[in-house]
């Protein structure tokens, strides 16, 4: 029914940047958040940046000032402007949406890409 498609993820050395994108598709009638979570080998999930509707945005501690979310209302699309990284930005990243469709409200997830920073 809805459909999120991750995009963006790869290898950096550690000061470099990266961008991610996700796309939602599907029977969507509003898209109230977007979100990215991430989770590292051996750690838990955490949310990195959340972007809602009204254009509010909540980021992690680590990430405030490198990393930026924003998103494109035409395309459904949420993006991580991701600076200045380094080996903890290291994880599987996760886009997650809240999206009201003609069935009711639901939660999705997508499949997740790779950020891995090393030198």
């Amino acid at each position: 029914q809805v459909q999120l498609v991750a995009s963006g993820g790869g290898s950096v050395q550690p000061g470099g940047s990266l961008r991610l994108s996700c796309a939602a598709s599907g029977s969507i009638v509003s898209v109230y958040s977007m979100a990215w979570y991430r989770q590292a080998p051996g750690k838990q999930r955490e949310l990195v940046a959340r972007l809602t509707s009204g254009g509010t945005t909540d980021y992690i501690d680590s990430v405030k000032g490198r990393f930026t979310i924003s998103r494109n209302n035409a395309k459904n699309t949420v993006y991580l402007q991701m600076n200045s990284l380094n080996s903890e930005d290291t994880a599987g990243y996760v886009c997650n949406a809240v999206i009201r469709t003609n069935t009711g409200v639901g939660n999705y997830w997508g499949q997740g890409t790779q950020v891995t920073v090393s030198s």
